[in-house]
């Protein structure tokens, strides 16, 4: 019986191509199947991510492309996955190894984690971690995301208002991702808790189109982008910085 291919879930990185890891440099250049997630135009950021290190490699590839709906319903949305999942476990069985391109970290927020869910009894998975956009963002706005004692905390602006409140009052840092359309709700509990003074918004973190904003009282009160964050920390000005 002929062995079953292995599949990767690599990270891409937030945009820059230049902050792919060397593990994800090699497996993409050297794996002849590629999956990632694209609109219905067929247009997919982590493909652009990768297109822009490896153009010359990947016209010679087998591209799997899961269509993923512009739709909040998840019904549609695991339909996709099943369908993708389904597609790439034909090449695993025909012994093709593959590569699934995410954005970012593939199990941080990442797209990854769903097809893991439905393939990972079946075949041999790897994950290659990626850059996520929290990190790209700290490094964009050159601040440190936590120090010493401070409690550091990741939401999704998905979250209710109550627990986006909670988390504000709880936590030194924070970073509340997928912004873009809870945007005029966050600026709203930003300035109830007394923390717009203390945050800073980026958008297209990496690309040639990134926006940042440390003066958020000046964004407007409408929805952003979907890719798009808020990042917020405590005041560290009189605070000494210790090993």
């Amino acid at each position: 019986m002929a062995a079953k291919g292995r599949l990767y879930g690599v990270g891409v990185g937030p945009g820059d191509p230049l902050l792919l890891t060397l593990k994800a440099c090699k497996l993409i250049a050297n794996t002849f199947v590629v999956s990632y997630l694209s609109n219905k135009e067929g247009a997919s950021q982590a493909r652009q991510i990768a297109s822009e290190a490896f153009a010359q490699v990947n016209h010679q590839q087998l591209h799997i492309a899961i269509c993923m709906p512009m739709d909040t319903d998840r019904t549609l949305a695991n339909q996709a996955y099943d369908s993708g999942a389904a597609l790439i476990a034909e090449q695993l069985e025909q012994g093709q190894d593959v590569v699934f391109l995410c954005e970012g970290d593939p199990l941080f927020f990442g797209s990854f984690a769903y097809l893991l869910q439905r393939l990972q009894d079946s075949y041999q998975i790897e994950v290659v971690p990626g850059v996520s956009s929290v990190h790209a963002a700290a490094a964009a706005l050159q601040l440190p995301l936590t120090l010493q004692r401070e409690s550091f905390a990741v939401i999704s602006g998905r979250h209710t208002d109550r627990q986006i409140r909670s988390a504000l009052l709880e936590h030194d840092s924070l970073v509340i991702m997928k912004a873009g359309f809870a945007r005029s709700r966050i600026l709203a509990l930003l300035k109830e808790t007394n923390r717009t003074e203390q945050a800073n918004y980026l958008e297209y973190i990496s690309r040639d189109n990134q926006l940042i904003n440390t003066d958020v009282s000046s964004i407007e009160d409408r929805p952003g982008p979907y890719f798009s964050l808020f990042v917020i920390t405590r005041d560290r000005s009189a605070q000494s910085v210790q090993a």
